[in-house]
């Protein structure tokens, strides 16, 4: 599998931030979430989860998102407030089989998708 920082679905020499973090969002299996916070650290940038998060709160329109796979690092859902309806990443993530309480994941560690271990370039 080619690097992630290749992916450039703009056509531009470089791919900006925000497309780099949907490619990588793009690549959440069905049924498993991963953390601002990864996402960040698998780009090469960990200290800027919170510019991950500011990229999934415009990327709510974009079809091959799935925005709502992407929590804080305790398994809350703290991007909540940023979809349609404030049940809506609840619901969605519901339909993929993911129990939630009290706007946590249950058994979060166990559903966790870790894109620096699951890309990994060998």
């Amino acid at each position: 599998m080619a690097p992630i920082k290749k992916i450039l679905p703009s056509g531009k020499k470089d791919a900006s931030f925000f497309e780099q973090v949907y490619a990588v969002v793009a690549l959440i299996p069905f049924g498993r979430v991963t953390s601002y916070g990864a996402i960040a650290k698998f780009l090469g940038t960990k200290m800027s989860a919170r510019m991950v998060g500011w990229a999934l709160n415009n990327a709510h329109h974009l079809p091959n998102v799935p925005a709502h796979r992407v929590v804080n690092r305790n398994g809350q859902l703290s991007g909540k407030a940023h979809f349609e309806t404030p049940n809506q990443m609840q619901e969605l993530l519901e339909l993929e089989g993911i129990t939630i309480h009290n706007d946590c994941i249950v058994s979060f560690n166990t559903i966790f998708w870790d894109p620096s271990k699951e890309l990994a370039i060998e």
